[in-house]
């Protein structure tokens, strides 16, 4: 049986909130595929409120791609504490969680959320901007930290280059 990456992380060493990459894929013709940990809440101690979740999906989707290039899809995980990204190529977590910051300071300044009719959202009706956005500034006051297993932000990390 093929192990399951995510599995075999210890969620109890993790510190949220971080980018982590969890995985790369090269098959024989030479494609590259990524996918990225974006972790938000501290596993096992906190969980996104599903109109919360679904807000962030959406509005991630929609303006990471504005700064990150080869995505392939953002997917909530099923613990509800952050989002898979699956992308072309290799990225470096510096440009992701860099990336990331971009995004949810967007998503502070959003007064609607993209693709939120029956015709584009198989749940429409469970969405919530107001929460989505408080989770944001919760994850940009602690910082994204490019380790998973240490609570660096942007500003100590910066500090050890």
């Amino acid at each position: 049986m093929a192990k399951v990456e995510s599995f075999e992380l210890d969620h109890n060493l993790v510190k949220a909130p971080y980018v982590r990459p969890a995985g790369v894929e090269h098959n024989e013709k030479g494609s590259t595929v990524q996918k990225y940990d974006l972790r938000f809440l501290q596993p096992n101690e906190d969980a996104f409120p599903t109109a919360a979740l679904h807000t962030l999906e959406h509005l991630l989707a929609t303006y990471l791609r504005d700064e990150l290039e080869g995505i392939i899809d953002i997917s909530p995980m099923g613990c509800r504490t952050g989002f898979y990204m699956i992308l072309w190529d290799e990225h470096e977590p510096e440009k992701v969680a860099t990336a990331l910051e971009k995004t949810l300071q967007r998503v502070l300044e959003t007064e609607e959320v993209p693709a939120v009719s029956p015709v584009s959202c198989g749940n429409y009706k469970d969405h919530s901007l107001f929460s989505a956005k408080e989770y944001a500034k919760i994850v940009l006051e602690k910082g994204i930290s490019r380790n998973p297993f240490q609570r660096k932000g942007i500003s100590e990390f910066a500090l050890q280059q």
